[in-house]
């Protein structure tokens, strides 16, 4: 049958134009798939049932594959099948009707506040880059913007007299989240103190936040600062820009923020999507509890 794989493959190259580490992970899932196929003396297509492939993603889940690649697997298969079908090579679908594995929805990765407190502390703010990393540091945790949103952030987008910062998401879609004081103080000093250096060769540039070179801060640019920092305040834990994210929306709803207002901040179209932080609140909650309470232990 890995005749009919690769001219499956040469048509998803061809025709749909994927990408090459799409292209591999059809081949991949679709070459175990088949190996688990000729184990079972499935000669040609048309001997594939619905069983067979149920069998093979339960075989899949016993060795511990993660239901994200379950489900993966299962989207191959079945596109594999389609391919089979639309060829005239099978009649019968043999993938119809079959239920990829929900995900598995994991919990965000969030900072403690004594974490928060010292990435942001990291930075120099004697150097100009140090004014602009510590305002930025600030700015993401004071906010709960993407990091996409930081660096489209112009000087005009912040009102440092009434704290509040207005960005709009890769839709367009503007929102109006407040900010602290603190982070007010550390923008207006960055602005006043560092951008007017790294500006000199581009008086011109709009963005809040510019690199060495004066121009607009990229993605590439920032992921490398914010992985300095972290390093530098010894936390070892992967941190992200979306690491500040999770801790602001978490933090909120620790200190009793309501549930709507963290999603309006964060810019989340569906309340579901806001609702994980709430199992990240409980999650902590449990912690504290069991390391407080007086007879939390007592067996």
């Amino acid at each position: 049958m890995n005749e009919y794989l690769q001219t499956f493959i040469r048509y998803l190259t061809e025709e749909k134009a994927l990408s090459r580490n799409t292209l591999e992970s059809y081949q991949r899932d679709l070459n175990q798939f088949l190996e688990f196929a000729k184990q079972r003396d499935l000669q040609t297509p048309d001997q594939i049932r619905k069983t067979h492939i149920a069998l093979f993603l339960g075989e899949m889940r016993q060795m511990g594959r993660a239901s994200s690649t379950i489900t993966r697997m299962t989207v191959s298969i079945r596109s594999f099948c389609h391919h089979l079908v639309r060829e005239g090579i099978i009649q019968q679908d043999p993938s119809v009707h079959m239920e990829a594995p929900k995900a598995e929805k994991r919990l965000p990765n969030v900072m403690t506040i004594e974490q928060v407190g010292h990435l942001i502390d990291a930075p120099d703010r004697q150097s100009p880059q140090g004014r602009r990393d510590r305002a930025m540091l600030e700015m993401l945790y004071a906010t709960g913007i993407r990091v996409s949103e930081l660096i489209s952030v112009n000087v005009d987008d912040v009102r440092l007299d009434l704290k509040f910062l207005r960005c709009a998401n890769n839709a367009g879609k503007e929102r109006i989240i407040p900010i602290t004081g603190v982070t007010a103080k550390r923008v207006g000093e960055y602005i006043e103190q560092g951008r007017q250096q790294l500006i000199r060769n581009h008086p011109e540039e709009l963005a809040l936040f510019v690199n060495q070179l004066g121009t607009r801060l990229t993605r590439q640019g920032f992921w490398k600062i914010i992985k300095k920092y972290a390093r530098e305040a010894g936390i070892e834990a992967d941190i992200t820009p979306h690491t500040l994210r999770h801790s602001f929306a978490t933090h909120l709803l620790e200190s009793g923020a309501d549930l709507r207002s963290v999603q309006e901040m964060l810019g989340h179209a569906d309340i579901s999507t806001t609702q994980i932080y709430t199992q990240v609140s409980k999650k902590n909650m449990k912690d504290v509890y069991e390391a407080h309470h007086p007879r939390a232990n007592v067996t």
